[in-house]
Parts: structure tokens; C-alpha cells; sequence
């Protein structure tokens, strides 16, 4: 049996089936993984109906049961009720069970306090655009994983979109500034573009294809360019020309200052929410 076929056959628990776990069983089960090897808990029984419907899935409102023999456990609650839950399932986990979190800001710490001291856990800032299989997602990995396990994580997260390995958990702050809530800023520019476009006269509908068009545009010819960003952009600022003097107001307003600072405050957010909902 190859690695990848050993992944595929690997017993999977997802803990909360909300949108991002959504993403990332139908990028499994895209790529090959047995619905009937991927177990889901939510308390919600639409959601889990849903996801049985769409996937095949084995579902449960019982998480203990859940994660009873799963080779992986996927964290996929909000980091306010992390604590409970991680308590709760501490003594149902299998001794050799990975167990991946895509809860903001808890770390490796915290969750080995209320999983076991011992338990192998990669820590995991996924993004939305893993719901249309282009994510990026940073990943650490504890002292207790082991290599065939970090294998298992990679392959989990590649199955909707790129993964990187870091090598210092603090570094996962900065990764949720960069790309965790990096499409939201994104968002707000298209916003404001369409906004400015109707503002011209454009229709809404015409200004919304437009921006959006525009975006996705820009985004696929920087990733498929050796060149990078800047170069892209002196190529299409012209002198005396239009486009110089979007730049120019941008830079008046000191644009690269103001997304530093944003930046930076979603990256504290990042250290300040470990620090509230961490173990103490």
C-alpha cells in the first residue's frame, strides 16, 4: 500500500461541521478519501443531515463517540468552547491519534493540558478560500508528532489548497494576519472599488463584474509571474499616465502604513485570544 493510499484509508473525526469542515471533507472525498471513514459531530442535527446528504459521511451528535477509533481528530469549533470540548475528549482518544486544531489563537500548550501531555497535535490556520479548494493554511507540529503524522496533516490540508510548515508556533500570528484573515481585506477593497465604481456612474451590477473580474485577474497573473508584485505594478503605472495617479493618492494616504497597522492589530488579536482562552 502506498502513503497516499495509507492516508486515504486513514479514519478521520471532525469535531464541529461547520463551514471550513465543511471544505475540507469535500476536498478529502474529491481526492479519494471513503466517506465512510470520515465521521462528523455537531450538535446540530440539520447540519450533520446536510453533510450526510452531500458526502456520505458517517455523522454523530456524540463527539466521544465520534472520535472513538479515529486515527485523526479534527478541532474544527470555535475557540471559545475549545477548552470543554478538548477536555472532554481527552480519555475517548485513541494513545496514537493525531489530533489537528483549526481553532485561532489556542496553543499546543493549552490544548496538551486538556488533551494529554502526550498527544501528537498540529496546530492549523486554515483560510475561507478553502471552500473553492484555494486555501492556504500555516501548520506547527508539536514535539510528539511524529513524521508519518505530519504526513497525514499535510495531506488533510492540501486537499483544499497549499500548505506551509512552520517552525515557530509564534509564527502561526503572523500567518493569521497574512492569509487566516487576509481575504477579508480583500473583501473590503472590492467593496470599496464597486463602491467608487457606482459612485462614477457605473451600474452595481457592471461595477461588481468588473472589480471582481479585476481581482481574480491581477491575483492569477502574480501567481503565475517569477516576477513579483512590485515589478507587476511598475509595469502597469505608466508615467503622467492614470493609473500613476491612483498609486500616487494611495501612497499620499500612506496606504502601506495603514495595512501594517491592521496587520499588526490582527496579529495581537491572535496573541491576545490565546492568552484569554488558553489554559491558565
Amino acid at each position: 500500500m502506498t502513503q497516499s493510499q495509507a492516508n486515504r484509508d486513514l479514519k478521520l473525526a471532525f469535531i464541529g461541521g461547520g463551514n471550513m469542515a465543511s471544505a475540507i471533507i469535500a476536498g478529502l472525498i474529491d481526492g479519494g478519501h471513503k466517506p465512510t471513514t470520515i465521521n462528523v459531530s455537531d450538535p446540530s442535527v440539520e447540519q450533520l443531515t446536510r453533510l450526510q446528504q452531500q458526502f456520505g459521511v458517517l455523522t454523530s451528535t456524540d463527539n466521544l463517540q465520534a472520535v472513538a477509533d479515529a486515527d485523526v481528530v479534527v478541532l474544527a469549533v470555535k475557540p471559545q468552547v475549545l477548552a470543554q470540548v478538548a477536555t472532554d475528549l481527552a480519555a475517548a482518544l485513541q494513545p496514537e491519534a493525531l489530533v489537528i486544531s483549526i481553532a485561532a489563537g489556542i496553543d499546543c500548550r493549552s490544548l496538551s493540558a486538556w488533551l494529554g501531555q502526550g498527544t501528537a497535535i498540529v496546530r492549523c490556520m486554515p483560510n475561507t478560500p478553502a471552500l473553492v479548494n484555494l486555501g492556504a493554511s500555516g501548520l506547527y507540529a508539536n514535539p510528539q508528532t511524529t513524521a508519518a503524522q505530519k504526513v497525514q496533516a499535510e495531506a488533510i490540508l492540501a486537499a483544499v489548497g497549499i500548505v506551509v510548515w512552520l517552525t515557530d508556533e509564534d509564527q502561526l500570528h503572523a500567518v493569521t494576519a497574512v492569509s487566516g484573515s487576509g481575504p477579508a481585506y480583500f473583501f473590503l477593497f472590492m467593496e470599496a472599488m464597486i463602491e467608487a465604481g457606482v459612485a462614477q456612474g457605473l451600474a452595481p451590477d457592471l461595477a461588481r463584474s468588473l472589480t471582481l473580474q479585476t481581482a481574480l485577474g491581477a491575483s492569477t497573473l502574480a501567481s503565475n509571474s517569477e516576477e513579483g508584485p512590485d515589478v507587476l505594478r511598475q509595469r502597469v503605472t505608466s508615467p503622467n499616465g492614470t493609473t500613476e495617479q491612483a498609486i500616487l493618492s494611495f501612497e499620499r494616504d500612506d496606504t502601506r502604513a495603514v495595512v501594517k497597522r491592521a496587520m499588526a492589530a490582527c496579529a495581537q488579536r491572535s496573541v491576545t485570544l490565546s492568552e484569554e482562552l488558553g489554559a491558565k
